[in-house]
């Protein structure tokens, strides 16, 4: 924590929850909350590309304040993308609506490696003006500094754009390992050094989102992606924040996923939270409501949240989430009753 952070944020509930400590009550936020459901964020961001309005410190800061008004969550999601970085250091890429991060030239090579450059503070000037900005805005609210973990960087370097099957990064990772290892080196040490900048401005928490490991074998993520999250979270350790380790479809990678470095584990909706626990060790967790049960009728929703919180009383921490981002076609409404109804569980 910053020397000039609000005193109120040591005891916030997110914070003390991801610290393993006893918060008043369980915290909530709602991961890419804002961009999926918010009418004032879809205002905002019309007519601005993705990477345009992550490179708007204005923009950032406004899009990140957005569901903290709306709903009172017990943290914020800084507003970025995980390829922002990659852009910022002059990767030829961008995000095409409805597509994802596309990628005009994939890595294929050593060559292709090396010439990515590292990130430097002065590559994302605006990301630490956007950070200043909310944590004199947010006060008490602890906000959440994020990066993309460097297995999924990778596969959108290698497939040059998203994948279902990962066969190119597959193909790289087991037949031309020392590519491979040059480029988890290269990305873990970006998103290291994009994780300090947003601590440096102030941010509470980082999470590092590995949205395709469960393409991953247990024994392919310890052999080829393991040692390079580890690298990057072991920085972040360094910051002196807690770490949250999230992966969509990881139900096989828990117990990898928190050895790599997380005080939380964020768990997706596919598993039992009650499960998760008892892979995840000495270890919080992380979420992890199905997105979809927002459009079931309200009392389905609460009642389904409130197993969650019950299950989530045997972890060291619990931040209850979604089991992954609000889907676009979600009612804010809903999303604001279950806030309230968490933080009034009793």
């Amino acid at each position: 924590m910053t020397a000039s952070a609000d005193p109120r944020l040591a005891d916030s509930a997110f914070l003390r929850a991801a610290r393993g400590e006893t918060p008043d009550h369980t915290p909530v936020w709602f991961m890419r909350q804002a961009g999926r459901s918010l009418p004032e964020y879809l205002e905002v961001r019309e007519g601005v590309g993705m990477l345009e309005s992550c490179m708007d410190a204005d923009l950032v800061t406004e899009i990140t304040l957005q569901p903290v008004r709306r709903y009172g969550v017990d943290a914020a999601i800084f507003f970025s993308d995980i390829v922002l970085p990659l852009k910022a250091v002059g990767v030829d890429l961008d995000i095409v609506a409805g597509v994802g991060p596309v990628v005009a030239s994939p890595v294929s090579t050593m060559a292709d490696v090396e010439a990515i450059p590292d990130l430097a503070p002065e590559h994302v000037p605006f990301i630490s003006q956007a950070v200043r900005q909310l944590v004199a805005e947010l006060g008490g609210t602890p906000l959440i500094g994020f990066a993309g973990a460097p297995f999924t960087v990778a596969s959108y370097l290698v497939e040059g754009g998203p994948s279902k099957d990962h066969a190119r990064t597959k193909a790289m990772m087991f037949g031309a390992p020392e590519v491979w290892d040059a480029l988890m080196r290269k990305i873990a040490g970006i998103a290291a050094a994009y994780l300090e900048v947003q601590v440096s401005a102030g941010a509470s928490a980082i999470q590092l989102f590995d949205s395709w490991a469960g393409a991953l074998t247990p024994h392919d993520y310890r052999t080829f992606v393991m040692p390079h999250s580890t690298r990057v979270l072991s920085a972040a350790a360094d910051l002196g924040v807690p770490r949250i380790h999230f992966g969509v479809g990881t139900s096989n990678l828990l117990d990898a996923m928190g050895e790599a470095g997380a005080d939380v584990v964020g768990v997706d909706w596919r598993t039992p939270l009650e499960h998760a626990i008892e892979r995840v060790g000495d270890r919080g967790v992380q979420g992890n409501l199905d997105p979809t049960l927002v459009f079931a009728p309200t009392e389905v929703m609460l009642a389904r949240a409130g197993e969650i919180i019950r299950a989530g009383r045997a972890a060291k921490g619990h931040i209850f989430n979604l089991g992954h981002g609000v889907i676009p076609a979600t009612n804010p409404d809903q999303l604001k009753r279950l806030t309230e109804f968490v933080q009034t569980y009793e």
